[in-house]
């Protein structure tokens, strides 16, 4: 069983600040014979969350190239949604929490850009 859409999250009150760990693992796509292929479907991502107090994992998709920010850098996830996998079993359900996102960007590059915007429209 899953949601539909995935629970849409508010990023600062559920993370808080969120800081660059490490890549964790690269996912696979499987072959038709149960075998892993070359192709990367997502990159999972370590990020220290204030806001949960631990490290969280974000999945990011293959499409997006990978990310390499300096360790502790402070990051923004973009459209970070989460989501459940639920399998039944004889005493109920075992429910897995999974966090995805677009992208993963640097809060720096991200303050830089609105600061070069707002300059620009006063210059107008």
């Amino acid at each position: 069983m899953r949601l539909a859409k995935g629970i849409v999250i508010e990023k600062e009150e559920t993370f808080g600040t969120l800081k660059f760990s490490a890549l964790r693992r690269e996912v696979r796509i499987q072959n038709e014979d149960g075998t892993a292929s070359n192709d990367i479907k997502e990159r999972t991502y370590d990020l220290k969350s204030t806001g949960q107090g631990r490290m969280i994992q974000v999945s990011i998709p293959a499409s997006v190239p990978l990310k390499e920010f300096e360790y502790n850098a402070e990051v923004e996830l973009m459209n970070p949604i989460a989501d459940t996998v639920a399998n039944a079993t004889y005493q109920g359900a075992d429910v897995d929490w999974y966090i995805k996102a677009e992208d993963i960007v640097s809060k720096k590059l991200d303050s830089k850009l609105s600061g070069d915007s707002k300059s620009n429209q006063i210059k107008k």
